[in-house]
């Protein structure tokens, strides 16, 4: 039964002198504080749901005349009978009947003015209750996300429709992400530093294969294969300038330096690629455009000196020439001290001291501009030991790495100039903004579902949640009602 105003006003007023009959008993009853919480919680509840709908009944049936005429001149007649529709609020479901135009019944509704005087969603979950459920679906499971939203209102929703709704959401990301102004100019660091790097994505097989006979996988066969995401960061930073033995001290003592500059108004992009409407959107190109049109927002002058610091993946290193030839390309240390370790591990057994001392002395050649004697150095190591097998051939991909990314590993002058050498700040988004949640434990993606979902996790680990919100809902409104007028 659809309550008028007057009714849910009392039923409010009922409700309230139940709540405090309630809290009176609780006390003479010598109740425990907690057990009396979760009772004024769902009385509360209760009592929301009637004031909404007070609220919602005092705007009348929406019934503006036989006809109403849109801003761009269409005439919609008033159909005979009012329709109802869903409100999920997080109060509780509401229905609302209310009067609407058109040109006949079963044909396109033109306008309800009702739902742009309470200004009401596209579909049928309140603003609110969206925002709260997605900030639990960003964060863990929908599964979870679904158990917390029960605890706390009582209200059950599938982890599908919390999918869904993720996905809807998700739409609203791009135009929001365009819109965002830069940082101010006092706030930022002396450096603007671009990254990125891959994570992949357990994708959930295709309908034919989870079919299929089941079969004994193979040796190093994978359940799930993953996707690549592939993910960037903008940030600013102070400069920092340090001598070889401080490099190599702060990573023996695996302690971070108490003197380095923090990272300033970290950014982050996440982008897969995917195939929209039979064409293939490439993730890489994706992000570099938004790293490179982030960059140029942020330093418009072009006074800032530009960083990009990448691993040894030829194909980041192929964009990153395509969309920031301004910027000084430096090979990220850690992945070239994975290849030392490697190289190490050839002539010296793994954890051992003379290990250690190999890769010190050489990374103390690269910190100090040594990188061709560094190479030519393991060349004759691998020629006068006389490596054979897998052994040579793990050398032989060391040098290789080394000789093809050389060009971006001019340590000294880095360090002199007071520039990042890590990429922490990439390995760190990776972590974080897709481990932490892509891959928990049983966790399968589309590529539609996981793109989503990586959009809104990078907006609310940005800060940007609230923001966003708000944009998205004036965005709605201004579409669904902004050029509306009887």
């Amino acid at each position: 039964m659809i309550l008028t105003q007057e009714q849910a006003f009392l039923k409010a007023e009922k409700q309230l002198q139940e709540l405090m009959a309630s809290v009176r008993q609780a006390a003479d009853q010598g109740q425990r504080v907690d057990q009396v919480e979760r009772t004024v919680m769902a009385q509360l509840l209760q009592m929301g749901l009637s004031l909404l709908t007070a609220f919602v009944a005092r705007h009348g049936d929406g019934d503006v005349g036989e006809t109403i005429v849109m801003s761009d001149g269409e005439t919609g007649r008033r159909l005979d009978e009012p329709h109802e529709r869903r409100y999920l609020s997080i109060f509780g479901d509401l229905t609302i009947r209310r009067r609407v135009y058109g040109s006949r019944e079963g044909q396109k509704i033109v306008a309800a003015p009702l739902d742009a005087r309470l200004g009401l969603p596209a579909g049928d979950f309140s603003y609110v209750l969206e925002d709260w459920v997605q900030r639990f679906g960003v964060q863990d499971s929908f599964a979870e996300a679904g158990r917390s939203l029960a605890c706390l209102l009582g209200l059950h929703l599938h982890s599908r429709t919390l999918e869904h709704m993720n996905r809807e959401l998700a739409d609203w990301t791009p135009c929001f992400r365009d819109l965002q102004p830069s940082p101010p100019a006092r706030e930022e660091g002396a450096l603007l530093v671009v990254t990125a790097d891959g994570k992949g994505v357990p994708m959930r097989r295709p309908l034919e294969e989870r079919i299929r006979a089941p079969h004994r996988r193979g040796k190093g066969e994978k359940a799930n294969k993953k996707q690549m995401s592939y993910v960037g960061a903008v940030y600013s930073i102070d400069r920092f300038v340090r001598s070889a033995d401080e490099v190599i001290d702060e990573l023996q003592r695996r302690q971070r330096a108490a003197q380095r500059p923090k990272p300033c108004h970290k950014r982050v992009w996440v982008e897969m690629t995917q195939v929209l409407e039979g064409d293939t959107i490439n993730g890489k190109e994706m992000l570099f455009v938004s790293l490179a049109n982030e960059a140029g927002a942020r330093d418009q002058g072009g006074r800032k000196p530009l960083v990009c610091l990448l691993d040894g993946e030829k194909a980041l290193w192929e964009w990153y020439r395509e969309y920031l030839p301004e910027a000084v390309g430096i090979l990220d240390l850690f992945h070239v001290l994975e290849r030392l370790w490697l190289a190490a591990h050839c002539f010296h057994a793994e954890g051992s001291e003379a290990a250690a001392a190999f890769v010190t002395e050489r990374l103390r050649m690269l910190l100090e501009g040594n990188v061709g004697k560094l190479i030519g150095g393991l060349r004759q190591m691998r020629t006068k030991q006389r490596l054979t097998g897998s052994k040579a051939q793990t050398l032989g991909s060391v040098i290789g790495y080394l000789d093809n990314n050389r060009e971006h590993m001019h340590y000294d002058e880095y360090l002199a100039a007071g520039y990042p050498i890590g990429s922490g700040v990439a390995e760190g988004a990776c972590r974080h903004v897709v481990k932490d949640r892509m891959e928990r434990s049983g966790m399968r993606w589309t590529v539609q579902g996981a793109q989503a979902m990586l959009h809104l996790r990078t907006i609310y680990l940005n800060g940007d949640w609230d923001t966003f919100i708000d944009y998205r809902i004036q965005a709605e409104q201004t579409a669904l009602y902004g050029k509306r007028a009887a």
